[in-house]
């Protein structure tokens, strides 16, 4: 397996949000070889704006998130459920990372690898969000992977009072999903370095 960077984001700006100990949880699953790095800048990003995405005067902390995203070799997202759908924080960062109107620096979304799990206290889980969330990456044509689906309910009874994922068979679930995007990932990369030779 070549090194491989993934880039993990929570829609949930929760201190103790345990859609975030879901992506702690997966860097500390993750193989040899593969980073997950945590981002933390959701709660600085401002209301998409059209008017302002363009490079020449895109917010920096808009930018930095569409940079992040292209070096990634795939994303790991955790969402929690809000009204039946995705909170407003992710989808209008997904907003911002979606658009290329100059036609010169390309979607970073645009066939990225994709793996989607979520968490939440309820009986169904985030299950209603993760599939608004799959209709947006239907539009960003993003390569999702499509199971395992991890579906976390009732996820105080999963996690330690240190957000620390006890669950056996969560930890394999996630650990499942984990390996099915950077299978997506590594088949990628190799793909850009065809292209490339």
């Amino acid at each position: 397996m070549t090194e491989l960077k993934i880039l993990a984001i929570s829609g949930s700006l929760r201190a103790d949000s345990h859609n975030t100990a879901l992506l702690r949880a997966a860097r500390a699953l993750a193989p040899a070889g593969v980073t997950v790095e945590i981002y933390e800048g959701l709660g600085e990003i401002p209301p998409y704006r059209q008017d302002l995405d363009t490079p020449a005067v895109r917010p920096a902390v808009v930018q930095d998130l569409r940079d992040r995203i292209t070096a990634a070799d795939g994303l790991l997202i955790a969402t929690p459920e809000y009204n039946y759908s995705i909170p407003g924080v992710l989808k209008n960062a997904l907003d911002w990372v979606s658009t290329d109107w100059t036609r010169t620096e390309g979607v970073p979304l645009l066939r990225k690898p994709v793996a989607i799990t979520g968490a939440a206290p309820s009986n169904f889980g985030s299950a209603r969000a993760q599939l608004a969330l799959r209709q947006v990456f239907v539009c960003t044509d993003s390569d999702v992977v499509v199971k395992p689906e991890v579906i976390v309910f009732r996820s105080h009874e999963r996690l330690d009072a240190s957000g620390q994922l006890v669950d056996e068979t969560t930890r394999e679930l996630l650990q499942g999903l984990l390996g099915a995007l950077l299978a997506k990932a590594e088949a990628h990369a190799e793909a850009r370095l065809l292209t490339a030779a």
